[in-house]
């Protein structure tokens, strides 16, 4: 089984490269030109899109072609107050430069929409911004020139006293949802709320492919071991949905997230590096049903997780792993 590991959004190693540049909208109603403001929060974007470049350029250079955007690379994008400002047009050439880079490198990149973004909500208000919110990320994929094979992962959302309720209202409002959006989403398992069974069952209603999120499913679970539900899983990722969206593109491996407890007493939260003794536990078990699976690591030290985690994997080669550059490996699952 081949294993390529990416990570999230920002970099610990390379100094000033903050994708994530922003301004409040109290900062905004201050300035006394609306227009000047609008072309500050521009170049704030264009900023956050070059700074996004660089790191894709960081990432090659690494061999680590999984990377996560950051959601906010244009500040204010979807605030109720900013409907009339359409940022594209003058962000067009930075976001043309990144997707013309992530194809040309055959990277698997992808979106992780904020936590408020929720399908299962009861309120209405809270579902057009939602939609609003997933709107915005299409948009954004779509100025880079990325095909549907790119993803915008979410959870299910809340489950406001009735879990069978709100998963019922996932699956309504996802069918409601327009196609573009539709084919650019897949679902993963929460730490507190939904559990990996019970994504996968909205999975399977709805033909989303499942991000299984392993640490989460330890904290979080229906007494399973994470690798019992992965054949059912990995069929999720040979839906219309999964593998073709408007266009056919190349088959997508699955995809899974990573993090360690960041203590005994605070197991949700996540530690700085990637335990790699569960994980690689985790990965022998799949590896004989499983061709290819990217890993996308949600440590605090982003690409320094990685490069110690690539570390501590070539501690355990000929023990059922070889490294093959500096971001995968190849994993077996030491069956006699």
């Amino acid at each position: 089984m081949i294993v390529r590991f990416g990570y999230v959004a920002m970099s610990t190693v390379v100094q000033n490269a903050s994708p994530s540049k922003t301004m409040t909208m109290k900062s905004f109603t201050k300035l006394d030109d609306r227009e000047a403001g609008i072309h500050k929060l521009e170049r704030i974007a264009n900023e956050n899109l070059h700074n996004t470049l660089r790191l894709l350029r960081h990432n090659l250079a690494h061999d680590i072609k999984v990377y996560r955007f950051s959601s906010k690379l244009i500040p204010l994008a979807t605030h109720n107050d900013m409907h009339d400002w359409n940022p594209f047009p003058a962000l067009k050439e930075g976001f043309q430069a990144i997707g013309e880079f992530v194809k040309k490198h055959e990277m698997r990149v992808s979106f992780h929409p904020d936590h408020f973004t929720v399908l299962s909500t009861p309120r209405p208000e809270v579902l057009i911004n939602s939609i609003r919110d997933l709107e915005s990320h299409v948009h954004m994929l779509k100025a880079m020139g990325l095909p549907a094979s790119m993803k915008n992962n979410i959870h299910i959302g809340g489950a406001y006293g009735d879990k069978p309720s709100a998963s019922a209202r996932f699956v309504e409002h996802f069918h409601a949802l327009d196609q573009s959006i539709k084919e650019r989403l897949t679902l993963e398992n929460d730490d507190k709320t939904f559990t990996a069974q019970e994504t996968l069952a909205v999975c399977q209603q709805t033909g989303l492919p499942m991000v299984l999120d392993i640490h989460h499913q330890w904290v979080n679970n229906d007494g399973e071991a994470p690798w019992e539900l992965w054949p059912a899983i990995l069929r999720t990722w040979e839906t219309p949905l999964a593998q073709e969206g408007s266009e056919p593109i190349q088959p997508l491996p699955p995809k899974i997230h990573v993090s360690s407890p960041k203590s005994p007493t605070d197991i949700r939260s996540h530690a700085d590096g990637v335990d790699v003794v569960p994980l690689l536990a985790f990965l022998r078990k799949i590896a004989g049903a499983t061709p290819k699976v990217d890993v996308m690591i949600e440590a605090k030290m982003k690409d320094g997780a990685l490069f110690g985690l690539m570390k501590d994997l070539g501690d355990y080669a000929g023990e059922g792993v070889t490294i093959l550059d500096g971001a995968s490996i190849e994993v077996n699952d030491l069956k006699p």
